[in-house]
């Protein structure tokens, strides 16, 4: 029997060239005979149709054209989630590039490795700042202190990134409110503090505020709901966000990393282990029977394959993360992201939900 990755593979491939043919071959009659109705020569649309394909290609393939940078001089972020991953990178990215940077550590008080590790590049530009996006207290403290170091030429704080997030897994009948509870405080209402927070700031400098979803922000995947449901969440607040603070000059962009669990170390075989034994241990009995060990264990498998896979290294989302803070006109997404998944999530957002859950689920 055909394995499934080649079976997924062969009825992406097959819908891939029936699309083709329908629209190489269909669409273009159609619109000649209407054309032809409508008393316009008929070579004029199949010329139109290759025109649009042209630009989509070249849309596709061309690298991101520049669209002119901002004054990096004078100029202050906030990032939150500074300890590791995404946001260590780009606290230290953004430093180098002449931004002063506020970087909020959920471990600073506690000596964390990556907030020492900040605090001792001795840099005026590079303030650490400890930071548990989940207390209104904290959170206030922060404010306080950035607002008493931004002087009068900065006029604001010019943008916030939103990157402090956690991430779990499990079946839904696995997973306890709690950990929903946990895991939204963390993505989504954390995010929001820091947002509302800082809006006044960043309204006065007409800055930015960029927030770290995920692809799981667009679609959803097994094992996932908790986190999936956050940034879905993320997603929703942003697209609101955005339209309320165009009044203001006020640019609101979403980053949507991919899969780069090694680069970031956020799953390792351990903590699929000790979540793992959690689920089981938390689930009603009901739900143990009915699913049985084999299921679970089955499920537990494939999360521990996963330690091991994605990109290794972070710089397409530092890349990303750094046009959106100094790009005049920032894109609304961005996806940083390999192009097999990127692929997955036009299907899964574009095509008829018969059709996408077909050909991965």
């Amino acid at each position: 029997m055909a394995s499934l990755p080649f079976v997924r593979g062969a009825l992406l491939v097959s819908f891939s060239v029936l699309l083709t043919v329908v629209l190489g071959f269909g669409l273009p009659a159609l619109l000649n005979a209407v054309a032809k109705c409508c008393g316009f020569p008929e070579t004029s649309v199949t010329e139109c149709i290759v025109g649009v394909y042209f630009m989509f290609v070249l849309y596709v393939a061309t690298p991101r054209i520049p669209r002119g940078s901002i004054e990096v001089k004078g100029k202050a972020v906030f990032i939150t989630g500074c300890d590791s991953g995404f946001g260590h990178a780009t606290a230290k990215h953004l430093h180098k590039l002449g931004f002063t940077v506020f970087a909020g550590c959920l471990f600073k008080d506690e000596g964390g490795e990556g907030s020492k590790e900040l605090e001792e590049m001795q840099s005026d530009r590079m303030k650490v700042i400890q930071l548990d996006v989940c207390s209104e207290e904290q959170v206030n403290r922060a404010v306080d202190y950035v607002s008493t170091r931004l002087d009068d030429s900065q006029r604001g704080l010019w943008a916030v990134l939103n990157n402090a997030g956690v991430s779990t897994f499990g079946e839904v009948e696995f997973t306890t409110m709690e950990t929903y509870r946990q895991v939204s405080e963390v993505n989504l209402w954390g995010l929001i503090r820091v947002t509302k927070a800082l809006l006044p700031l960043i309204r006065r400098a007409k800055g930015r505020v960029i927030n770290v979803a995920s692809m799981y922000g667009r679609m959803g995947n097994a094992l996932r709901s908790p986190y999936c449901v956050s940034k879905y969440g993320v997603e929703a607040f942003s697209d609101c966000l955005r339209y309320e603070m165009k009044a203001w000059g006020v640019k609101v962009s979403v980053i949507e990393p991919g899969n780069f669990i090694v680069a970031t170390g956020i799953l390792t075989r351990d903590i699929v282990a000790t979540t793992a034994g959690k689920l089981w241990r938390e689930a009603p009995p009901g739900v143990q029977e009915d699913y049985g060990h084999a299921h679970f264990d089955k499920h537990m498998a494939l999360m521990r394959s996963y330690c091991s896979s994605g990109q290794k290294d972070v710089q397409p989302v530092l890349d990303d993360i750094t046009d959106a803070v100094t790009s005049r006109r920032p894109f609304t997404r961005y996806n940083p992201m390999e192009p097999h998944w990127w692929i997955r999530m036009q299907a899964m957002t574009h095509l008829p939900a018969a059709i996408s859950d077909r050909l991965y689920f």
